[in-house]
């Protein structure tokens, strides 16, 4: 699984050190919407699989829209148009992170990782809301997702939510996508 890391990105040099010290891919949002033109630069620079943009979506006033900075900020740019617009600046991958489900364990966004699936030809990483392996299965043959992420599934467990390391088996995977 190919090491990605995300935060704070702001310039080449970010990226560059990122990379340097053993990251695969770097994960870009608020200086995607603040700077989109540093995507093009930065795909220029270390190519388009390095490259992941990551799409914050929040419901706001019964519309889903791009926000960053923890969600103090919007994008007034279309969800599906900022997608595409960042396949064609290059990027390798986009991460669809669905704010009001992040840590819910309420299942992912379905409908939002396939509006954005469908709009683009590049890979769709479903992110926010999993309670359970079944919803990886979900995302990627209903939603259309290449990949899917999760935190809280593999770290808190149990009633009382305990922090547990927990990952599916290599049969339970099998087992899910086949």
């Amino acid at each position: 699984m190919p090491f990605a890391v995300g935060g704070g990105i702001k310039t080449i040099q970010d990226i560059r050190s990122m990379l340097e010290n053993g990251a695969e891919k770097v994960v870009i949002n608020t200086a995607a919407y603040e700077n989109p033109e540093f995507i093009k630069e930065a795909v220029n620079a270390f190519g388009p699989s390095t490259i992941v943009v990551c799409l914050d979506v929040k419901k706001l006033f019964e519309k889903q829209q791009l926000v960053y900075k923890q969600g103090t900020k919007k994008v007034k740019e279309d969800i599906v148009e900022f997608a595409q617009r960042m396949e064609e600046y290059g990027v390798g991958e986009i991460v669809i992170q669905s704010v009001d489900k992040e840590g819910t364990y309420d299942g992912y966004d379905i409908e939002l990782i396939k509006r954005i699936s469908r709009a683009v030809t590049i890979p769709v990483v479903a992110l926010g809301g999993a309670s359970g392996y079944s919803d990886f299965n979900l995302a990627v043959k209903e939603g259309f997702a290449s990949a899917v992420a999760a935190g809280s599934l593999f770290v808190y467990h149990g009633p009382r939510k305990a922090v547990l390391i927990s990952f599916p088996t290599k049969s339970e995977m099998a087992e899910l996508f086949k």
